[in-house]
């Protein structure tokens, strides 16, 4: 016989307490006395027939049962905390919040949010750059990142699979030398940060190369490339970032070497966050419009 659910206010005051381990701090937390916390918690444990804390002198432990039922009540709280807020109070009208790589926003995501419009016009996003990580907006709830998809205590959806190759202007590519190798004598656009650069480059596709002039240092990728469209010197393209620069004209890939990236542009959210409603859908839009493999 299935066991009837539990009320909900003796899940809340389980999450509460199970999140602060303090039937105290739980209390405050609900607007309740603490004894009317424990009184719930107790009531709970009852109805599952199973304890879900072990009382310590100082504050509270997870039983093992507790441990396990946590994630799921939290969730499940979480949804309904997040659903009727969207359809009855001012979420309606929140912004979704998504912080961005201001190079893949650039060439790769604004050409593309007319049809994200279009598809849901009644979702608004507010955009932030991730430029520096010190100043990275915690309440964000999306954020697209460039790395090998390996960050602590978040998800990660690959979104791009990308080629790296020199990319420069028409001007200056009519003046290029037939190989690489011949490269010393020009200047190189380099992107602190980006562990695949120059140097692997060169590694990558078997020629050796001794910089002789100085080259130019970017914090932003975007600043390099438009280094490169102005003719100041060449820079390290990516498929995804540069394809439209290239069917525009603008820039010029002068070499046939390619070398595959390992990494890659990512969408990154809390592991342990529940996923807002509206965040799921540009998700899913996101993910569908990188499927389709169109870096026009």
């Amino acid at each position: 016989m299935k066991k009837r659910l539990p009320p909900l206010n003796w899940l809340r005051s389980f999450e509460a307490s199970a999140r602060s381990l303090s039937f105290t701090h739980a209390a405050g937390e609900l607007n309740l006395t603490q004894a009317a916390v424990s009184q719930q918690v107790k009531g709970l444990e009852a109805q599952l027939g199973v304890a879900l804390f072990t009382r310590l002198p100082r504050g509270l432990a997870l039983t093992e049962a507790g441990l396990a039922y946590l994630p799921v009540v939290h969730e499940a709280i979480g949804r309904l905390a997040v659903a009727t807020e969207e359809l009855f109070g001012q979420g309606r009208d929140r912004l979704l919040t998504v912080r961005v790589n201001l190079v893949f926003f650039t060439t790769w995501l604004a050409p593309r949010m007319a049809r994200f419009r279009q598809q849901f016009p009644d979702i608004g996003i507010r955009f932030t750059s991730n430029i520096w990580a010190a100043d990275q907006d915690r309440e964000a709830d999306l954020d697209i990142r460039y790395g090998k998809g390996s960050w602590r205590e978040f998800k990660a959806d690959r979104l791009t699979y990308d080629e790296l190759f020199p990319v420069c202007s028409p001007g200056l590519a009519a003046v290029m030398p037939d190989s690489p190798a011949g490269l010393s004598d020009h200047t190189l656009l380099h992107v602190i940060g980006y562990e695949e650069g120059w140097g692997y480059w060169f590694k990558q596709t078997g020629h050796s190369f001794e910089e002789k002039t100085p080259g130019l240092q970017f914090d932003t990728l975007i600043t390099a490339l438009e280094m490169a469209r102005y003719g100041q010197g060449l820079a390290l393209g990516r498929t995804s970032l540069v394809k439209g620069m290239i069917g525009s004209g603008e820039l010029v890939a002068p070499f046939t070497e390619r070398v595959k990236t390992s990494e890659a542009f990512y969408l990154t959210y809390p592991s342990h966050q529940y996923l807002h409603p509206k965040a799921e859908v540009f998700r899913r839009w996101l993910l569908q419009e990188c499927e389709q493999g169109d870096y026009s």
